[in-house]
């Protein structure tokens, strides 16, 4: 099944022409690069998508421009119009590769339009597959690679069942690295020098490497792969090109207007718009983001409140609300959870309900990163309307998971009564609700919602909570979990 053409478009600096020109020169081609990469990240050039742009380490490039793209002609589009942009005159291209996103028909269960399959979690991973979006990882390696086609060593040679168990095989290992490395294969059989890409995205680059030796002794490529070059880089927002081109550190964190007025006469904040979505991306904080969970973690620490860090790491979790009926919802959510289980950082995934027509899905993810990929497949569950309270200036707290011995469950709900008319009058809260897993009555998630911060944060200082933290250390059958909503 092929799903969306994939250009990887390798570029080098001219130094010398871009130390040599004059500043309006430069200003010019730097706010057009800018609003070329913002436009093609924003896809505002085709009906769907996606694009990046990354830094390449070494000798090989300066930056790579990544595209999706439905059809080879927006493909053909998106690279003329970067040749049409004065900051073009300033690049080479070093190299390119054009393929096409892909799953391998070895599996018949995946080798079908996600339309066609009755699994909703294998549907939407292989529709990842075939339309995939760019993980928030900092790090990228592309290579290419054929399989080989020698007398003793033809592996289009051998029989169908045998290449499948290799494949099988193969695929287990990578399973190995799920949550660590995202990976994306392309096709490229008629389309490009080698047969196929394999585009690699993750945090630490080491696992790119223990990846690959591990497969390497894999008998589906010490016999029969053969590997072209490696290119390994970083992710940057468009907004920080002129930072790239100046030798300062990306990503800035900075948006587009603040950094281009810093150091570059204005000119780099052309088409700016788009740069807020863009720093978005990135980890700037917009009232729901990753920004903030780490103080508000500390700061429960600093009340001797157990702040959600099983095995000695983080968690976060991807909350959102639905409207569909529970008994259609616990279907897809367990198609999901059976996928999610395949990955190390998954901690888990459940349904809960108030009984009122509140229902919500949680996910709980032990990076950041994995949170926000599984949110991708949990957002297109049926009914999905997000998570009330949207506007930027409120502030999502901590989901709060507890445990309830069986013989008290009917005290803590009673006692969550209590609490709420507390809450209600406190400045600054929203709403705060109490659920319950659908498959586990006594695991009970309450989730608050806040104006700010601060205002989160004079409750959990609050002699009232103190009380009721003391109160349930007799309620609890093990310590509570409180994970900041990502």
């Amino acid at each position: 099944m092929e799903g969306w053409y994939a250009l990887h478009d390798f570029r080098a600096i001219d130094w010398d022409a871009w130390r040599d020109a004059p500043e309006r020169v430069r200003e010019q081609a730097l706010a057009e690069g800018v609003a070329f990469l913002d436009a093609h990240e924003d896809v505002t050039d085709a009906e769907a998508g996606a694009s990046a742009v990354f830094t390449v380490l070494g000798h090989k490039a300066d930056l790579v421009m990544v595209h999706f793209r439905p059809t080879m002609a927006d493909l053909d589009t998106a690279e003329r119009a970067f040749e049409g942009t004065a900051f073009a005159d300033f690049t080479e291209r070093t190299t390119s590769y054009v393929s096409v996103t892909e799953v391998g028909g070895y599996t018949s269960d995946m080798a079908k339009d996600p339309a066609d399959i009755d699994d909703a979690g294998l549907a939407r991973y292989v529709d990842s597959k075939l339309h995939p979006s760019f993980p928030d990882s900092e790090f990228v390696c592309f290579y290419p690679m054929n399989k080989r086609r020698l007398p003793d060593e033809n592996w289009y040679d051998l029989p169908i069942e045998e290449r499948a168990e290799l494949i099988s095989s193969h695929g287990e290992i990578g399973k190995s690295y799920a949550g660590k490395v995202v990976q994306v294969i392309t096709g490229s059989i008629s389309l490009d020098d080698w047969e196929w890409g394999v585009t690699l995205f993750g945090d630490d680059v080491t696992q790119f490497k223990e990846l690959l030796y591990e497969m390497r002794f894999d008998a589906s490529s010490s016999r029969y792969a053969e590997f072209g070059p490696f290119y390994v880089g970083r992710r940057f927002p468009p907004h920080d090109l002129g930072a790239v081109l100046a030798g300062e550190p990306v990503p800035t964190g900075e948006d587009a207007h603040a950094h281009a007025d810093a150091t570059h006469g204005g000119a780099a904040h052309a088409d700016s718009a788009h740069g807020a979505s863009s720093g978005a991306a990135h980890g700037q904080d917009h009232g729901h983001g990753q920004d903030g969970g780490e103080d508000v973690r500390d700061a429960l620490a600093d009340l001797d409140i157990y702040a959600g860090k099983p095995h000695g790491e983080d968690v976060h979790a991807m909350v959102l609300y639905s409207e569909a009926d529970v008994d259609d919802l616990v279907p897809e959510v367990e198609g999901l959870r059976g996928n999610f289980e395949h990955y190390d950082t998954h901690v888990k995934t459940a349904v809960y309900d108030d009984g009122s027509g509140t229902t919500a899905i949680v996910s709980i993810w032990e990076t950041q990163s994995a949170a926000e990929t599984a949110g991708g497949f949990l957002s297109e569950l049926p009914g999905v309307v997000g998570r009330p309270h949207e506007a930027d200036s409120t502030f999502g707290t901590m989901g709060m998971f507890y445990t309830v011995k069986p013989e008290h469950r009917e005290d803590f709900v009673e006692k969550f009564e209590t609490v709420g008319e507390l809450l209600d009058g406190m400045d600054g809260h929203l709403e705060s609700s109490l659920l319950a897993n659908v498959d586990d009555e006594n695991d009970m998630f309450i989730a608050s919602q806040w104006e700010s911060k601060d205002d989160a944060m004079s409750f959990f200082r609050s002699d009232a909570f103190s009380d009721t933290v003391s109160w349930g250390r007799d309620i609890l059958a093990d310590r509570p979990r409180h994970v900041f909503l990502s």
